[in-house]
């Protein structure tokens, strides 16, 4: 796979996005007790859940794979000229 620039700051603006988008759904919270996987994972399935991301094959579903469709999906969503996107 290639790298993608700034990979790790994407995935954490897309976790803090996910977890609005999460809370406006009617989601509670995340508690401090939850790992970092969980919360990937579970922003991963309300995502696909409300089609705004294409799942993964069910073979192909693993951390590695949520982790760069989560920062795909988020450097759609930033505008063009988003310093995580130079």
């Amino acid at each position: 796979m290639k790298k993608i620039k700034n990979e790790k700051e994407l995935l954490k603006k897309a976790l803090s996005v996910g977890e609005t988008y999460a809370n406006k759904r009617g989601y509670q919270h995340f508690s401090p007790s939850d790992s970092h996987d969980i919360k990937i994972e579970c922003i991963y399935r309300l995502l696909v859940n409300d089609k705004l991301v294409i799942p993964l094959p069910k073979q192909e579903e693993n951390l590695l794979n949520i982790k760069k469709r989560l920062v795909k999906w988020i450097m759609h969503q930033l505008p063009d000229n988003h310093p995580l996107l130079q």
